[in-house]
């Protein structure tokens, strides 16, 4: 049922509700002492930082199949909320359940270990299968529109994602400091720290926009002081939990902050394109599930290749 994690996995485990626990003070501190400020969405956030990352770390100790059906439901909880966002034509019902059971059927090709139909399935067979069903319907009224939209939802929630998945099938004999869970833990650790040191540095100096016609909010002085935050822990931290030298670390840490950027602004183009402020309210404080992997759907892939090219 359990996987055995590496004692190094474990620090960094540990040293993550550390950090959750040292929020939840400040944050009780706040409201203790400055009562006449409104804390309250950064209490919700705090709170559903410790749902997510007791969830996560539950999920990377349960063994590989496991492990990968959590990350397959995660998959379809931001597909399904994709859907939810974006108009779709009646006609297609039936299109989009076949794009439903793309899901189980990409992660089984992760969990059996074939790299070559998981690398093709849905950027090749999925986007030639998609617009033949649709075009057996006869609606012609919208096809472009909603055969673009369906496949990229796909490739952005699922596949994209799904790359995440394939680092638990690695061979653990490349990584023994921190073995599959170390990889996916890096991945996301980095991924989500990212986002809040950009945020944080923005708030702190940010001054100058890099995109104000698609995020307001997001400032250099965010994305530089991001970069540099994030780089540095992956430079510290990959010693312990993945098999990359010093020099290919910083590599990573580049490629982690200024890819998770990309894919948050990505999704905020998309939201704004639709009128809306967040994607949904399953997360407290933070939005939607696509509020959270946004950042992810670019950083797994780029980081799974940038890995898989180097040690693999």
């Amino acid at each position: 049922m359990f996987r055995t994690l590496t004692p190094n996995v474990m620090w960094a485990l540990a040293a993550l509700f550390a950090l959750l626990v040292l929020a939840s003070v400040v944050t009780f501190a706040l409201k203790r002492f400055r009562p006449e400020r409104d804390y309250r969405e950064l209490w919700l956030r705090v709170r559903s930082w410790w749902i997510m990352v007791g969830i996560f770390a539950f999920a990377i100790s349960l063994s590989r199949t496991a492990s990968l059906v959590f990350l397959a439901f995660v998959s379809f909880l931001a597909f399904k909320e994709y859907l939810s966002l974006i108009p779709t034509r009646r006609a297609d019902r039936r299109v989009i359940f076949w794009a439903y059971l793309a899901i189980p059927v990409q992660f089984y090709w992760v969990a059996i270990e074939w790299y070559g139909m998981f690398i093709i399935f849905i950027p090749v067979y999925m986007l030639l299968f998609l617009p033949m069903r649709m075009l057996m319907i006869g609606e012609t009224t919208g096809f472009l529109r909603a055969a673009g939209t369906l496949h990229w939802g796909l490739m952005m929630t699922v596949f994209n994602l799904s790359h995440a998945a394939y680092l638990l099938v690695l061979p653990l004999a490349k990584n023994p400091a921190g073995g599959v869970a170390g990889l996916v833990l890096y991945l996301v650790f980095l991924t989500q720290l990212n986002d809040v040191a950009q945020y944080t540095w923005g708030k702190l100096f940010g001054r100058h926009k890099v995109i104000p016609k698609v995020s307001p909010k997001k400032t250099w002085e965010g994305l530089i002081g991001g970069i540099a935050t994030t780089t540095l822990l992956a430079w510290l931290a990959a010693p312990y939990l993945t098999p990359l030298s010093p020099a290919e670390a910083v590599g990573a840490g580049l490629l982690i902050a200024i890819a998770g950027f990309i894919g948050d602004v990505t999704i905020s183009s998309l939201k704004r394109d639709l009128g809306i402020k967040d994607s949904g309210t399953l997360l407290p404080g933070h939005g939607g599930i696509l509020d959270r992997v946004d950042s992810l759907t670019y950083t797994a892939p780029l980081f799974f290749h940038y890995l898989y090219y180097l040690h693999y």
